[in-house]
């Protein structure tokens, strides 16, 4: 089954017009497909139970009705274009073998196509649905500056060249360059930085990221359908679309098998008619090639491990969305991280209390007036100081005359003394040499520098950082173990802090400052030398790289909505180190497939040899058909077993150490 997302454009979308979104239970292929796995149980249970032969009877017949319907009837549209698929396949051996007797097998059968089918379903919806909502993000209304004044204009509709006003608070309402003001804009939702970042003239602002506490004039630069949110809703609908026809070759496959199945069982049953050959075991050999040749212990053999992986990476807080994602974690051979929020948990903290010489205050001294002026501020870089100075247990005094200046910092009296805590560009001078080495030690380290004036002499430099995650290095040693080839960072962030968080974690191969089509790119260039790249990230600016990727795996406490959604994968614990567990899971759960496709091509061709250049008594037939679904069916759920994933986790740690 292919789909292909159906986004609406920016320009075609209004604030009330927009439908609500619907739960999965919506979808009919979900709907079909819960009812038909509970007439299965209900017929087994009545089954097992020894209940009347007309009731189970029943209940499997109603369970071939609700969930082969569907592919029924497309396999019969396929047969109107002269198509012979896999699904109408199911449905025909699924008759077969009630026919015969073995019905349980047959709505077996039909469930696992019907669930398959609304797997893909419940996926394709979602990442519509976020893909829309990205869309959100672009205001609707933007203030456009005219020649006799102010007028509010829809964003769509604003030309290259517009002139638009960003009051504080307010999202930027098309891409374009800042030409009266200064700001502070957190633009996270493009670049994935962690902090807001300081726009002045010259500047260049992106539609959707949101404005600080001054007032902007951007010039616009791109259309509406040329923005950076635009084209990242572009690429993710590609992305999407590529991975489809991915599947082209197995559909192929499937088309082969089933004409020569039909093809055999047809020839069986004419042929000896017409050299005269009785009706009756004519008849009973053919029918019994059809039950031997289905492919029903095949699709046991991928399914069931398959799935027993997915649930069992699921109780461990990986989110794996379908069979398919599993065979490409298990073939995945390079992996690629996002740095804020993925290997760093995407917050600002203290890191370093920088006293210089000349002052008169110790580093605690220094913190309680630098977070006692920043207390009233709402900036991420203000929150991180005083949470510092809180949990060192210092007592902050009530700020006096606080004003707050973007691009610039914060100015209050603090029991009489007037504190300035800013930039290190809006509060030095060119005498202030010996701070200005400071802010560079700071800065080449990959920290944030703020200057702290206290009565208009600098006292001293403070240095915030994202936190690194506690297993991020350890997780890095496991991957590059388990793939053979170490992980790559892309990030939207600046070099300096790129390489430094790199050098803490073990990565070698850094690539910073990308823009979302940046990290497609590299994600492209990567798989174009032959890897088949996991790309872990977790914002809205990773969405376009998570879908270009062999597979992508979001981070999912704090992830968006719409990486969510477009990943493969998600780490719903937000635990770094189940990312090479889940690895090590999805590569033994490939070797159990391959087991199990031995050992039904085996059955099947013992099985279908003997029919054909022997007499293969139906009952013995039906048993060894049988023999190899049970077989491969449960060879496939023991990895449902915690052990497996223990296994797994042991895999890496024990590979991992250095």
């Amino acid at each position: 089954m292919t789909t292909e997302l159906d986004v609406a454009a920016p320009a075609e979308r209004t604030r009330f017009g927009v439908r609500r979104r619907s739960g999965v239970w919506s979808l009919p292929e979900v709907r079909w497909a819960a009812v038909a796995t509970a007439l299965f149980l209900l017929g087994l249970a009545a089954q097992l139970s020894s209940g009347p032969d007309w009731l189970w009877w029943g209940l499997y017949l109603a369970c071939y009705a609700s969930g082969g319907w569907e592919p029924g009837l497309s396999g019969l549209r396929a047969l109107r274009e002269k198509t012979l698929d896999v699904d109408l396949l199911m449905v025909v051996a699924a008759i077969g073998a009630a026919a015969l007797g073995q019905v349980l097998d047959g709505a077996l059968l039909i469930v696992i196509f019907a669930t398959s089918g609304a797997l893909e379903a419940v996926a394709t919806k979602r990442t519509e649905d976020s893909v829309r909502d990205l869309l959100d993000l672009a205001p609707e209304r933007a203030t456009r500056i005219t020649a006799t004044g102010e007028e509010v204009v829809d964003a769509a509709h604003l030309d290259v060249g517009d002139i638009v006003l960003v009051r504080p608070g307010e999202r930027v309402g098309g891409d374009g360059v800042v030409v009266a003001g200064a700001s502070e804009v957190d633009q996270a939702t493009i670049t994935g930085e962690p902090l807001p970042v300081d726009k002045g003239v010259g500047d260049e602002v992106f539609a959707g990221t949101v404005n600080g506490t001054g007032a902007l004039r951007v010039r616009i630069t791109r259309p509406a359908t040329g923005t950076v949110i635009a084209r990242i809703v572009a690429m993710v609908a590609e992305a999407s679309a590529t991975k489809s026809r991915a599947h082209l070759f197995i559909e192929k496959v499937e088309q082969r098998y089933s004409i020569g199945m039909v093809a055999a069982t047809l020839a069986l049953f004419v042929v000896p008619l017409l050299f005269g050959a009785e009706l009756q075991p004519t008849l009973l050999r053919a029918m019994t090639f059809m039950i031997v040749a289905s492919p029903c212990a095949v699709v046991l053999a991928t399914m069931p491990p398959l799935l027993s992986s997915i649930a069992n990476a699921g109780r461990h807080g990986v989110l794996i969305k379908s069979a398919v994602v599993l065979e490409r974690l298990g073939s995945a051979t390079r992996v690629a991280f996002d740095k804020t929020g993925t290997l760093t948990e995407g917050a600002p903290r203290l890191a370093a209390v920088r006293v210089l010489p000349d002052s008169p205050f110790d580093e605690n001294g220094l913190l309680t007036l630098a977070a006692a002026a920043e207390h009233p501020s709402e900036h991420p870089l203000a929150r991180a100081v005083v949470d510092a100075a809180r949990s060192t247990g210092l007592d902050l005094r009530p700020a006096a005359e606080f004003t707050s200046a973007p691009g610039r910092g914060v100015t209050a009296r603090i029991d009489g003394r007037l504190v300035e805590v800013g930039s290190p560009t809006a509060l030095l001078t060119g005498d202030d040499d010996a701070v200005r080495d400071t802010v560079a030690e700071l800065e080449n380290t990959g920290h944030t520098a703020v200057v702290v004036r206290v009565d208009g002499r600098p006292a001293g430099v403070l240095g915030l950082a994202d936190r690194l995650r506690a297993d991020a290095a350890d997780t890095v040693a496991r991957l590059t173990a388990l793939t053979g080839a170490p992980p790559v960072l892309l990030t939207g962030d600046n070099p300096r802090a790129a390489e430094r968080l790199a050098a803490e974690v073990g990565i070698t191969d850094v690539r910073a400052g990308l823009l979302p089509e940046d990290k497609v790119a590299a994600v492209r260039e990567l798989e174009a030398q032959g890897a088949k790249v996991i790309l872990v990230g977790d914002g809205v600016n990773d969405a376009p790289a998570l879908a270009t990727a062999h597979v992508g795996v979001a981070m999912g406490r704090a992830g968006s909505d719409l990486a969510l959604d477009t990943a493969d994968a998600v780490i719903t614990r937000d635990e770094l180190a189940t990312l090479p567990a889940v690895l090590a899971l999805a590569r033994r759960a490939r070797r159990v497939v391959i087991a199990n496709l031995a050992i039904a091509g085996t059955f099947i061709a013992v099985l279908v040899t003997w029919d054909l250049v022997g007499t293969l008594p139906l009952p013995l037939g039906v048993a060894g058909h049988e023999g190899s679904t049970v077989i491969v069916g449960l060879n496939g759920l023991r990895l449902l077993r915690s052990a497996a994933w223990l296994r797994g986790r042991t895999v890496s740690f024990r590979h991992g150490q250095r």
